[in-house]
């Protein structure tokens, strides 16, 4: 299938594609068109890349998964490398997240003071 197909199979872009193609994540053959031509388990494979950087995973992350992208991704035990990773992941984002709060608190703060009293919440 071509780029465009297996975008819309996929529900994501072209462009993205062919990002995760030379991130090293999907690969394609050339028509003698020049076009992108992808196999029909390249469907399963984005789906899985997809799940995986849903789930807060970067594309270096996902790389670690490659042994298992053309399968049932969700439901595979995961490996040691893998739950390294992704407790890794876990970790730099409750960091963020953490850091995320404090910024909030300190705005919401200052607003207080600003305004003397509630600041209303959107």
């Amino acid at each position: 299938m071509r780029i465009g197909e297996l975008a819309k199979a996929t529900g994501t872009t072209a462009r993205a594609l062919r990002h995760y193609e030379q991130a090293g994540l999907i690969s394609s053959e050339r028509a003698s068109n020049g076009y992108r031509v992808y196999d029909e388990r390249a469907v399963v494979r984005v789906g899985n890349i997809r799940y995986l950087l849903a789930a807060g995973l970067t594309l270096d992350d996902v790389r670690v998964f490659l042994p298992c992208l053309d399968g049932d991704v969700a439901a595979a035990p995961p490996s040691d490398k893998g739950l390294r990773v992704a407790l890794q992941r876990l970790a730099v984002l409750n960091q963020r997240i953490a850091a995320q709060t404090e910024a909030r608190d300190r705005l919401e703060t200052a607003l207080q003071q600003a305004v003397g009293g509630q600041v209303p919440v959107t």
